[in-house]
């Protein structure tokens, strides 16, 4: 009887213990689980956001992506399709690329003078001699604050307060006759300018203010002309030109 008694009480022991280690397992695989896979999910989902941003910053093609639909814009109101074109045009600035390359530049039909007439006077010309190099543009003497009108209908490449030895400078491009042809407004005030990266522009269109800014000797609107690339003496150019 006492060994029987004995052998019962160690059956009831094993299974208690049993009973408590299934209960402790149950309670805890359960609380575990969900866990892992939340855990799992997360980094799924932070690995694929992490990718994700990874190749939306891939340098050339994701600008060329915002390139090269030229003047083909999702956005519908005049200000998110200008906000869409300054964007791709700054871009493609940015990435050292033509700024035909982000919109359709227009041709320019009529070309005006910069400034109007009797604000002005010619200075130093085309090929005047400079520290190093020779003066690439025309200088029209005027006093500071004096307007300055875009000379033909363009796209503007350039808007800057600080351009080398420019000082406040805008660049638009334009063609004429078949040709792309670039003019450049210098040395213009602080705060003046009107237009932007991206801005389409109309000929006689106000764009700043003449100034002193940059290497210059008293105040002027330095401009120059571009055809192709090069530089080219824009005096004779406007007499040729200009309706």
């Amino acid at each position: 009887m006492r060994r029987e008694k004995r052998r019962w009480a160690r059956t009831k022991a094993l299974g208690a213990t049993l009973a408590i280690g299934v209960l402790i397992s149950g309670a805890a695989l359960p609380a575990l689980n969900p866990v892992g896979g939340q855990a799992a999910n997360a980094s799924a989902s932070v690995s694929t956001a992490a990718e994700g941003t990874a190749q939306s910053y891939t340098a050339k093609a994701g600008i060329r992506a915002q390139i090269d639909p030229r003047g083909n814009f999702s956005a519908t109101t005049p200000e998110e399709i200008k906000e869409t074109r300054s964007r791709a045009a700054a871009a493609a600035v940015a990435a050292g690329m033509p700024l035909s390359s982000a919109m359709d530049i227009p041709l320019a039909g009529r070309i005006v003078m910069p400034m109007a007439d009797g604000t002005y006077s010619f200075t130093d010309g085309f090929g005047a001699s400079r520290p190093g190099r020779s003066h690439l543009g025309q200088d029209f003497a005027a006093p500071i604050g004096t307007p300055i009108n875009a000379a033909m209908k363009g796209c503007v490449s350039r808007s800057t307060e600080s351009y080398q030895g420019y000082g406040v400078t805008i660049q638009i491009e334009s063609i004429v006759d078949g040709q792309a042809v670039s003019t450049v407004y210098s040395h213009m005030t602080y705060g003046s300018r009107a237009v932007e990266v991206g801005d389409c522009i109309e000929e006689g269109q106000y764009i700043g203010d003449v100034g002193s800014t940059g290497y210059v000797f008293g105040s002027c609107l330095h401009f120059e002309v571009h055809i192709n690339t090069v530089a080219v003496d824009p005096l004779p150019w406007l007499k040729k030109n200009v309706s």
